[in-house]
């Protein structure tokens, strides 16, 4: 499978790595640094290599209830193109995912069906609407046959490498993309029967370039919606997209989320659609013992934090703070006394952020320090022990309970047990700490001397 070429636009760091920015010095809350969706998607990409393996169920809603419902549990039984079957074997796919167990059938009848479909990163989405866009092309046909937008071109970029991974064995295809600064000369068409693309580029194509006829357009996915309608503009992009493409197009919609306005802009584009939606796993504290340390002050924290740390094993662990600053502060004394850290912070590349979890994850350092931002789906099993150093509060400084979880699940995962120590060094973060125990409805208790032991018999 052959690709055009194109050139690689992002920002370089400077020779020490950092990408600096003008306001690096202005602390940041985590809410002012508003979550970059994008990146985050494109964070677990890099940093899933295989599958999560998710006991989450599967529901789906079928747009014809009187059609029989098919699942597979073997790719032989789709009956795909021996090239194509030879693709996914050779990327490592045994046998399908929870997920394409599910959406392979229908992305594959005939006639063609559309689907709308959640599912995080690292449940084989991808592969899938890959397999689907790959069976569905004729490579005797010259011109592009599927579309598939992304919402930045660093995820239509890996998009682009399952393609190319899947097609190996299928010389005959192309794929194009269709991102800002892919330069063609005007009234060219496109010979590439896959286009991958950004939507404001591929809108120019269709329309104002007419390097693509979107009326000989099969099938038109969507992938990362969520992330899509987040971004300014992307939105009346897609639709505008969407309406000049024939309508027997199959449309095929991906989402991490089904956030109201996902579902809205879902069925403006998908008509008639069949869904299918991952139920989430409730996380559980049961097997997570929390307890909080009183402080003074950060400095306080601080030693709190190297006496726990002197006193028990630890295999891993996560610290979270508040503000980049502290985070880097914290760090930087935790090098000084002599411990292996490593620093995940906001103003680091995707692929350095990557990079920083793949020597977490190898053991390589022993202790992660980081903001909520960075965070969000680190599945690091030898995680022991997290650390709140800052508790975690909303914009309006009230508990931030589904973040609290959500860090303090970073342990105890796998069946394993787990220790989360909470850092409280005024009454306002005693307050904030008493109202996480009411929500959840379980009792932290002050960490002393005994437990500290009792915590090391655990471990060991």
């Amino acid at each position: 499978l052959s690709t055009l070429h194109l050139k690689d636009e992002k920002t370089k760091p400077d020779a020490n790595g950092a990408v600096v920015k003008p306001d690096d010095n202005v602390e940041k809350t985590e809410d002012e640094e508003k979550e970059d969706r994008a990146a985050q998607s494109l964070l677990n990409k890099l940093i899933r290599s295989n599958l999560v393996d998710t006991t989450n169920q599967v529901e789906v809603l079928q747009r014809d209830p009187t059609s029989p419902l098919y699942s597979v549990k073997s790719f032989e039984e789709l009956r795909l193109k021996p090239q194509l079957l030879q693709g996914v074997y050779a990327m490592g796919f045994n046998r399908p995912s929870k997920i394409q167990e599910n959406a392979l059938p229908m992305m594959l009848a005939e006639p063609p069906q559309n689907l709308i479909a959640q599912s995080q990163s690292g449940t084989g989405k991808t592969a899938a609407f890959v397999l689907a866009m790959l069976s569905r092309v004729e490579p005797g046909n010259k011109y592009p046959q599927c579309l598939c937008l992304s919402p930045t071109y660093e995820l239509a970029l890996q998009t682009g490498k399952v393609i190319e991974q899947m097609g190996n064995f299928y010389p005959e295809l192309k794929l194009a993309y269709a991102v800002r600064g892919n330069k063609l000369e005007r009234g060219q068409k496109i010979s590439e029967q896959i286009v991958i693309g950004t939507p404001g580029t591929v809108l120019d194509w269709c329309s104002k370039l007419k390097f693509i006829d979107p009326k000989k357009i099969k099938v038109f996915v969507l992938d990362e919606a969520d992330v899509m309608i987040a971004t300014q503009g992307h939105q009346d992009q897609s639709i505008r997209i969407q309406r000049m493409l024939p309508r027997d197009c199959q449309m095929l919609l991906f989402s991490a989320t089904f956030e109201d306005s996902v579902w809205k802009f879902a069925q403006k584009v998908v008509p008639d659609p069949n869904i299918i939606k991952l139920k989430r796993e409730e996380e559980t504290l049961d097997t997570i013992k929390q307890y909080y340390v009183l402080c003074n002050n950060r400095d306080e924290k601080f030693r709190a934090l190297c006496n726990i740390y002197g006193a028990i094993t630890i295999a891993q662990a996560m610290i979270f703070c508040h503000t980049r600053k502290t985070a880097g502060w914290l760090a930087a004394e935790l090098s000084r006394e002599g411990h292996q850290v490593a620093l995940l912070s906001g103003e680091m590349m995707v692929e350095q952020r990557a990079a920083v979890i793949e020597r977490f994850r190898e053991g390589k350092e022993k202790v992660l320090v980081t903001t909520n931002v960075c965070a969000r789906g680190i599945d690091v099993e030898q995680v022991s022990v997290v650390i709140n150093f800052d508790l975690p509060v909303d914009k309006d400084g009230n508990p931030d309970n589904e973040t609290y979880l959500h860090r303090i699940g970073r342990t105890g995962r796998f069946g394993k047990r787990g220790l989360a120590i909470n850092m409280v060094d005024s009454k306002h973060s005693m307050n904030i700490l008493n109202r996480i125990q009411e929500h959840f409805n379980k009792k932290i208790n002050k960490l002393d001397t005994d437990d500290l032991d009792e915590i090391e018999k655990i471990n060991n």
